[in-house]
């Protein structure tokens, strides 16, 4: 996990938040009205592809109360989802959030020829 992911995802306990949706394919985020939030999301260049392949719970489980853990992790993909191709290079990036309320896992999946990014970020806006 980068340094700055772990930076942003430790400002986000605490919080309650007014919104939490999944905008595109490869971008969820988390809005407090009027203050702003924070997205996960990947920037996407020319040889690599990074979405949201599945999210595991229900995202109002995040509105309305605090969130009390928010967490990163990756993991080396050996196989592509069912329908993709295998490329060079393959990453999971799971998210995991949990309030008193419930508990949501956001996986993204990223591939590429091994020279590009693979994972998602967090950013603050």
């Amino acid at each position: 996990m980068s340094q700055f992911n772990n930076h942003l995802l430790k400002e986000m306990i605490g919080v309650s938040f007014d919104s939490v949706t999944k905008t595109d394919d490869a971008r969820m985020c988390f809005e407090k009205e009027g203050a702003g939030g924070y997205c996960l999301t990947h920037h996407q260049d020319c040889c690599e592809d990074v979405y949201i392949e599945d999210i595991c719970g229900n995202l109002e489980d995040l509105v309305g109360s605090p969130i009390l853990r928010a967490e990163e992790r990756t993991q080396e993909a050996k196989e592509p989802p069912v329908g993709e191709y295998a490329d060079d290079s393959m990453t999971w990036t799971f998210y995991e959030f949990s309030t008193i309320k419930g508990s949501v896992t956001i996986r993204f999946f990223g591939s590429s020829n091994g020279y590009y990014s693979e994972e998602a970020d967090v950013a603050k806006f």
